[in-house]
Formats: structure tokens, sequence, C-alpha cells
């Protein structure tokens, strides 16, 4: 199949990095996207990193998916297409960064971090540094964050944590050393924190009130941040040129996708993959649907369903459904809390037990600390039905819970090169296990498993006449 041609389009866009984790990245750009929303403006959002909760903030602000761009997933040609693919028609793109802005795949590699990203896509950023507890710090900071790469994207500071009147005179001092726009501080915000659980934040679903306090931050950033400028800034970013990625197509089959409280992680770009690919995708819910839809392939995604083990496991028409499914040759994907869902046994957040859905043997438990975190490629020694030797598919894991039988037909070899494990069940026609696959990584993966999907609506069909 023949790439198509190179494209060029004009897309204002801009990165919101910060010093470190946990220094307001996800705060200030929702309060930010929620300022441009209310100026009437047009937006498109992304996050930068594998990260599944931030995006579905940006997505309660602007009434639209957020996407991830994560160049250990897609690389820095294919990343350039998906910015564009979601950016068009858009006013302004916002890129909320990873981590530190620096921060890559590893301690000593800035590979995939959002100032690569930056500069892969040729966007401006805004850096913001915690200036709680300091003060003349805050430049020092700021000068080895802008010499630290000969060109560093940077264009504008924000302070954040930081009263007005010490703000004042940093500003001044930071442009007359530095020699760069500060665009703006934050205050401590009381009446708008955006708590968290062992994931990361909690996602908008849970949070009381989550409308009001996103008002309250973009009210705030609009008195205390030059959000004119931050706009200028943006559309001074240069032509961005891409090539779109074709892909399989197949005939129509029919998804049956979980999407509830508990079942709520999934890449955007996932489902783009699939709808692209030929798939309908119809949405079901494990925690209060009776039963599955009529569907050719099933996919449980991640979520928290250790938080409602209790309703998932008293729904028991839903898990028989499932069971005979499966047992009657349904293809499936299951990754994370889909996996869990799918054993015989699930320890709740509080620590009870609860009987799932039997398909995997065994249980899954909590843990004190990260069983597995970071980057993985997943492989095989010997073909399977949807994977071969010699190919990779590309993943991400972050889970406390593990499992009894974690399965061992794929071979996960961290991104970093510290460590390799087996895991994953791909028997028959069901591929299950932790990692968190992006599917653009691998096509034929995915063609695979659709065509599984051909097959078993055909035998549906024979077994009908």
């Amino acid at each position: 199949m023949q790439n198509e041609e190179k494209t060029i389009g004009k897309f204002p866009r801009i990165v919101i990095g910060a010093t470190a984790s946990g220094n307001g990245k996800t705060t200030i750009t929702c309060g930010l996207l929620q300022a441009l929303v209310n100026r009437g403006m047009k937006v498109s959002s992304f996050k930068c990193g594998p990260d599944y909760i931030d995006p579905m903030f940006h997505s309660h602000v602007i009434g639209t998916s957020s996407a991830n761009l994560d160049l250990f997933f897609t690389g820095k040609d294919l990343v350039k297409y998906l910015f564009a693919k979601d950016a068009t028609g858009t006013d302004i793109s916002v890129i909320e960064g990873v981590m530190g802005y620096y921060d890559g795949l590893n301690v000593a590699s800035s590979e995939a971090s959002a100032y690569d990203l930056a500069s892969n896509l040729s966007a401006p950023s805004v850096l913001i540094i915690d200036a709680k507890g300091a003060s003349t710090s805050v430049i020092a900071t700021a000068l080895g964050f802008l010499r630290f790469k000969e060109n560093s994207y940077i264009k504008g500071i924000i302070l954040n944590r930081v009263h007005e009147s010490i703000y004042v005179k940093i500003k001044a001092e930071m442009e007359k050393i530095l020699g760069i726009e500060v665009l703006g501080y934050v205050p401590h915000i009381k009446d708008a924190v955006l708590e968290s659980r062992h994931l990361g934040l909690v996602t908008p679903n849970d949070m009381v009130n989550i409308k009001e306090k996103l008002q309250i931050i973009a009210d705030v950033l609009e008195k205390t941040i030059d959000i004119d400028r931050l706009i200028d800034i943006a559309e001074e970013a240069p032509k961005l040129s891409y090539q779109k990625a074709p892909l399989p197509k197949f005939k129509n089959v029919r998804i049956a996708m979980a999407k509830d409280e508990a079942f709520c992680f999934m890449y955007k770009d996932n489902l783009d993959v699939l709808k692209e690919m030929g798939a309908e995708v119809v949405y079901f819910s494990p925690l209060h649907d009776a039963s599955l839809p009529e569907a050719d392939g099933l996919i449980l995604y991640g979520g928290y369903p250790e938080l409602r083990a209790e309703e998932l496991s008293h729904n028991r028409s839903m898990i028989e459904s499932i069971k005979k499914a499966i047992v009657r040759g349904i293809p499936c994907l299951a990754e994370c809390g889909g996996f869990m869902y799918l054993h015989e046994y699930l320890e709740s957040a509080d620590g009870l037990v609860y009987e799932m859905c039997g398909v995997i043997p065994g249980k899954t438990y909590r843990t004190d600390d990260l069983v597995r975190f970071g980057y993985v490629d997943i492989s095989c020694t010997e073909n399977t039905w949807i994977l071969e030797k010699g190919e990779c598919i590309k993943a991400h894991e972050f889970h406390y819970w593990n499992s009894t039988d974690c399965g061992g037909d794929f071979t996960a070899c961290r991104a970093s090169g510290t460590g390799k494990w087996q895991c994953m069940h791909a028997s028959g026609r069901i591929v299950v296990g932790y990692p968190h696959l992006f599917y653009r990584s691998c096509p034929q993966f995915v063609a695979r498993f659709l065509q599984a999907c051909a097959d078993y609506k055909q035998e549906k069909m024979n077994i009908c006449d």
C-alpha cells in the first residue's frame, strides 16, 4: 500500500511543560482550555505520553476527545500525522507535557519527553515552575531549563503557587536576566483542587462539581495569566509537514467495547484505528447492562474494576453472557482492568475478594507498590494467532494489582533495556494481559483481530443457515 503525499498545514499550537511532575500541568492546562473555550475558540488538546486520565479531563472541558501523542509508541513521522489529524479544523492546540520537561524514556534520556515532542512538532512551549517556598532560586531554575538544550523551544514561563506581591518582583528580575517573557502566575486555588488516587488523578466523573472547579480555575487564570499573549505564541508556530499512514481495510465487523465507571481507560487512537479499518464499535456496561450486545468481537479496556468489584460480581447475567461468548469463540482483547475482570477472583480496593468471570484461572490481588511500570515492547518467540515471531507491538504498564496467572505467550522487554518478562495469554481467540497496547504500532495485530471477528461472524451465519 503506497503512502500518501505529504501535506503542509498551519496549526497554532503550544506545549505546556513543567520542571517536574506535580507542579500543576494538568490543573493549569485544564484552566487554559476552559478559558479558551469560554472565548468561543475551537480547541483541540493532547497529552504527551501514555497517561489515560489527563486526556479525560481535557475532554471534559473541550467537549470532544483528547488524544495522546507518544513518540515511543509512534516515532517521529507518525506522531505528526496523529497531531494534524485531530488539530485540523481547530483554532488552537494545547499539548500537556509529561513529567518534567526533559524527562524521557529513562533517567539519562530526553527521548519521548515533552521537549522531544515540542522539537518534533516545532511547537513553542510554556514552562511551569513551582515557586512555592522560593524566590530568586526560581530564576536559576529557569536558566537551567533554557540553556540545557541549544533550542529549548521554551517561549514563556508561568509561575505556580506564588503570591502576587512576590510574583511582580520575580517577573521583572527574570525578564531582565533571562530575556524571556513571564506570562503570569497561579496562586493557590483552594476551591479547585484536582484530587488524586493510585493511578494519578481521579476521573472527572468521580469528582464533585467538576464543571464548577474548572470554571473557577479558568476565571483565576484570566486574571493572572496573559492568555492573549499565549495565543499569539501558539500562532507563531511554523507550518507543519505530515504524511498519512494508511491502514488495511475490512468489511464491517461489530465490536462490543466495555465503557462505564469501571472501564474507562482507552487510547483515542486505538478507537480511531478500529473505525478506520472498518469496525463498528458498540459500547456496553459490565456494571449496568444485563448482557453483551450482538457483536463479532469483544474488547475490555482498563479502568478501576477494583473500585467496583462488588457491583461487577453481582451482575451475574453479564458475567455469564461474557463467558458464553468466549466459549463460543468470540475474539476478545482485554488489558489491565479488563484482564482483571476475566479472572476467577478479584481482590477489591478494600481487601475483599469477589468472584468474576472465571475465564482466566486464579486471582488478581493488590500489592503495596507498582508491580510493573513503563514502556515495553511486546513480542513472541513462536507464531501466535495474532502476533507472529519477529513482530512487535508497543505497550505501557502501570498497575498496583498483580495476578496469579499473568500468562506467558508473549515477552515484554522494557524500552529502557532494564529487564524482560513473560506476559499475556494468547490462546484460542483471546489476547489478554496487563499491558496497555497501542494498536497503530503494529497494524497487522489489529488486522488479525478483525479478521478473526469476520471469521466468527461468518461462523454464526453458517450456524443460522
